[in-house]
């Protein structure tokens, strides 16, 4: 009974010391350049922490498929073995979690000795990220629009100085609409307002706050 169980889990991979070397070194290179596509495509959305974790799953992959090798009761050993292991880690876009598909795959695939496979998808690969990232670019600039709320004077209802500093100092400025309350001595203005950078709202408010006959200054998310 004993030795039919050791004979099941016998190794009886023909990969040696040396092959097993090149090919997890295969797969840390490739891991990298999973990454760096992964870094180019994404730009400023791109997770840090998701960059170690795509360089490691490409050689935990190759580590995995040179353990199985041809042999079937060992492989379902390790799935039952990493089914125990939970992620909580959210991932915010589904690209993300193609491109852990894409290590995993990678990975596999220089453990297996297939190194050819991994470099030849790795332009298509990239080449579809790159297709995709424009339908994401207005993004951040969405995160950056503003609607600007100002109380002027009735004498410095009708000036151009507000509209100025605004056009001065936005990406994108765009007159709302404009009320006056009967026997009221002020008006309110309303501006949907884009910025570069979170960095400019404040000297924004101040700005518009030293003009003469700005009674008040409220800035809103949009």
């Amino acid at each position: 009974m004993l030795d039919s169980i050791q004979q099941t889990f016998a190794s009886n991979s023909s990969v040696g010391v040396g092959e097993a070397f090149w090919r997890l070194f295969a797969a840390l290179l490739l891991g990298i350049a999973v990454a760096i596509i992964y870094r180019l495509t994404r730009g400023p959305r791109a997770q840090r922490s998701l960059l170690a974790t795509l360089v490691m799953l490409s050689v935990l992959l190759s580590i995995t498929t040179l353990v199985i090798g041809d042999n079937i009761a060992r492989a379902f050993s390790i799935v039952g073995a990493l089914s125990i292991v939970r992620f909580r880690t959210v991932v915010n876009d589904t690209r993300d979690t193609a491109f852990v598909i894409f290590a995993v795959a990678v990975g596999m695939a220089a453990g297996a000795g297939y190194t050819a496979v991994p470099l030849l998808s790795l332009p298509f690969v990239w080449c579809a990220a790159w297709i995709c990232t424009p339908f994401q670019s207005g993004a951040p600039a969405k995160k950056l629009a503003y609607k600007a709320t100002l109380r002027l004077s009735r004498e410095h209802a009708q000036s151009t100085r507000v509209a100025e500093a605004l056009t001065a100092q936005t990406k994108r400025c765009v007159l709302r609409g404009v009320t006056s309350a009967k026997g009221d001595a002020s008006s309110v203005r309303v501006y949907a307002i884009r910025l570069e950078s979170e960095a400019a709202l404040l000297p924004l408010i101040e700005s518009l706050q030293s003009l003469e006959g700005v009674q008040g200054v409220e800035v809103k998310r949009d």
